[in-house]
């Protein structure tokens, strides 16, 4: 109900195609702010002779310039390698015909504006080989209503039916106006990327970027297979922008020698599980759509059919953004290539990103406006430094992150520094997984055979990621450790070798314990304040972790109980179950009933066998622990009431903050191939699935109720809920996406 109040308030905005969503203004955006590649140097270049004349650019991989921050390019979701056929008349080493037919492919017919105060124009292509099948599978309400609220999204919900887990027969369709039919035509053709959205002074991009990968330097990476396409200001709140990303849309400079698709698998569990990080608090990119390419053959281990995902983001730099200006010295090159460093393109990019997209303090977005101060004396003609402050707030931020990874046992599998977010957003969900038993050791990427990103091991991988962060930016630091203030322009130029290293080394010694304290005590602190929250305690003790958190996680891997199944169960738990001191006896009945209850519930958390005297015993243990910590903090709850009142109000609590609902693997695996198998019953499932992931913690299937009293749709609900196959427990993905 909460959802279709909100969207009733989004639907009086006024809306707008999404060929016709406002643009952010020109110092909203990156393209206007940093280097684009040489190739590709300007917008009217790049539509009007790149596309033309020499389009395999944007496909072919390449080292782009040093200075350079991305490259203009459109989505071309077409398999690969191309099939193009040479002409009989070609001579045989002309590539003029390759450039000829990837230029029919490029959009470069304008259509009408969606209106006339609309400020891109929509191209489309003249031969269009995806035309015959581009189909809507997934539009998330969640993300249409906190990031795009004014885009009109025409009758595509009703194109996809109602939400359903057990799917009957066809549903009745319903009639639906020329303006609906066109809003949604236009999502799709825009979402798939055989529409492409520009103007005089904006074309889609891809960013370039480097990173180690499982520890080992892998130099330039890049966007291989996600595409940019519009900026656009949040209607209550102009200062905000949401940047819109195709990813599986097709190759770019970056895509090295993979294909720049993606399947329609990988992409339903990015488009799920996007959504329901979000649900759970835990910060993230988001997800607005999923439109399938049945007619794209994708060769993976399998062939498999290809899937372009949209989703939002107010930036998606990451730390290898950084790392790729000013790489790792010394190093052996694990990849395609990597350039020199270019120092100015470093000091571009820190301005834009602590300006922009951190919004620091210590500077403003403009980088002219060069108005803060160190002191009095330099206030009219030098900004405040800012390198130090970004890297620190990026490790406050990823910190932050991780410890709700570690709170909701979410293992990302592929930790690279590429993939670690500047804003600490979970980015690039790849063979991801939720911890089903407890086990601190699991690894859920099967290609990551050393276990370096088990679920235990993941705070030390975001330190390592910022530690990178801190090397990338050490020399610029140090420079203004030196000057007192924000570099400028040109502040390396003259520097000799000498002076660089001097400035790297107080850049690094400058920060380093800092930085290592304020990301492991933001982690500890945040991951403290999550488990309290999952344990229904409002008062922080010292002594929680020792005593209560880690005994209660050692009592789960020993017994082998469901993660977020035991804690769904302690939702329930009373002090009164457990009467204090050693007066066992003079427990009421109903109360041992009661204990006797939960104990059986959290038993029944084991999918294996399990020693009951002896988990019995140990459960009892523990319990006792927790119930005189809470009759610690009674006074936080209801001082002057019963304690009934505190039992009531820590049980909703407690299940506001344990997920009844987790998207386990086997979950995923079963809406994929209710998607494959029926693509029309399918999305229903896959909607019902994303409703579920959006609102986990609501009792689904009854969950207080006897199932005799459940209907067909709450059994799967219920179903749908538990831990599956055992089997799937603990099932390993690949990376093969």
């Amino acid at each position: 109900m909460r959802l279709s109040r909100t969207l009733m308030t989004a639907n009086k905005l006024n809306k707008y195609s999404i060929s016709g969503l406002p643009l952010a203004s020109p110092t909203q955006l990156l393209t206007h702010k940093l280097t684009p590649d040489p190739r590709t140097p300007s917008v009217a270049a790049f539509r009007d002779e790149v596309l033309t004349t020499s389009p395999s650019l944007q496909r072919r991989a390449r080292l782009l310039a040093a200075d350079a921050h991305f490259s203009y390019v459109t989505p071309l979701a077409v398999p690969f390698p191309y099939d193009i056929e040479p002409p009989t008349d070609a001579p045989p080493d002309s590539p003029s015909y390759i450039e000829k037919w990837l230029a029919a492919r490029e959009p470069r017919i304008a259509q009408a504006p969606a209106s006339p105060n609309a400020s891109l124009c929509k191209y489309t292509r003249e031969v269009r080989d995806d035309a015959v099948a581009a189909e809507l599978i997934g539009l998330a309400e969640t993300a249409l209503r906190d990031c795009v609220p004014h885009l009109d999204v025409g009758d595509a919900f009703a194109l996809l039916g109602a939400p359903a887990l057990a799917v009957g027969g066809d549903e009745e369709s319903t009639e639906s106006t020329q303006a609906a039919v066109a809003a949604r035509t236009d999502l799709i053709d825009v979402l798939s990327g055989r529409a492409v959205l520009m103007s005089d002074s904006f074309a889609p991009w891809a960013v370039r970027y480097s990173g180690h990968q499982f520890g080992t330097w892998a130099g330039q990476l890049g966007d291989g297979r996600a595409t940019s396409i519009l900026v656009t200001p949040h209607p209550a709140s102009p200062d905000l922008t949401y940047e819109l990303q195709l990813k599986g849309a097709g190759r770019t400079p970056f895509s090295r020698s993979a294909d720049g698709l993606a399947v329609l698998r990988s992409s339903v569990r990015e488009y799920l599980c996007s959504e329901a990080m979000y649900a759970l608090g835990i910060p993230t990119t988001r997800a607005l759509a999923l439109v399938s390419l049945p007619g794209v053959p994708v060769l993976r281990e399998t062939v498999e059919s290809a899937c372009v995902l949209t989703r939002i983001a107010p930036s998606f730099l990451r730390i290898g953004s950084f790392e790729a200006l000013s790489p790792p010295q010394n190093t052996f090159l694990f990849g395609g290539g990597q350039q020199a460093a270019h120092w100015d393109a470093l000091r571009a990019l820190g301005v834009w990103v602590a300006g922009s997209v951190l919004r620091l303090p210590e500077t403003v977005a403009d980088e002219d406006a060069e108005t803060s101060a160190v002191d009095d004396k330099a206030k009219e003609s030098h900004p405040a430094p800012w390198g130090k402050a970004l890297v620190l707030e990026v490790a406050r931020r990823n910190a932050r992150m991780v410890a709700g990874w570690q709170a909701y046992g979410f293992m990302h599998g592929v930790i690279n520094t590429d993939n670690v977010s500047l804003l600490g957003l979970t980015i690039d969900y790849g063979p991801y997984a939720f911890m089903d038993v407890f086990d601190p050791f699991h690894v859920c990427n099967h290609t990551d055979e050393e276990g370096r990103y088990a679920y235990r091991s993941q705070p030390t991988n975001i330190l390592f990621a910022i530690r990178a962060l801190h090397s990338a930016l050490a020399p610029l630091i140090g420079a203004e450790l030196t000057l007192g203030h924000a570099v400028p322009a040109g502040w390396a130029d003259t520097a000799s070798k000498e002076e660089l290293a001097t400035w790297r080394t107080r850049g690094m010694n400058e920060l380093k314990d800092e930085l290592e304290g304020v990301t492991q005590g933001e982690t500890a602190a945040a991951y403290a304040e999550l488990m309290r929250k999952r344990l229904a305690l409002r008062r922080a003790e010292m002594t929680d972790e020792g005593a209560l958190v880690r005994p209660l996680l050692d009592l789960m891997a020993v017994h082998k109980l469901d993660f977020h199944g035991t804690f769904r169960v302690l939702s329930a738990f009373r002090p009164g179950m457990l009467p204090a001191g050693d007066a066992r006896e003079s427990r009421a009945d109903s109360a041992a009933e009661e204990l006797d209850a939960l104990l059986a519930r959290l038993l029944a958390q084991a999918p294996g066998a399990v020693d009951r005297p002896q988990a019995t015993e140990d459960l009892r243990g523990w319990l006792n622990v927790y119930a005189r910590r809470i009759e610690r903090e009674t006074d936080e709850w209801a001082p002057n009431e019963a304690a009934e009142a505190m039992d009531i109000q820590r049980t909703r609590a407690a299940r506001a903050a344990n997920p009844r609902f987790v998207l386990r693997q086997w979950v995923l695996q079963e809406v994929i191939a209710a998607v494959e198998k029926d693509v029309v019953r399918g999305r229903r499932v896959l909607a019902k699935v994303l409703h579920m992931s959006c609102n986990p913690f609501e009792p689904w299937g009854g969950e207080d109720d006897d199932e005799a009293q459940l209907d067909v749709e709450e059994r799967e609900e219920r179903r749908f809920c538990g831990l599956g196959d055992s089997g799937m427990l603990g099932f390993q993905c690949s990376c093969s996406s």
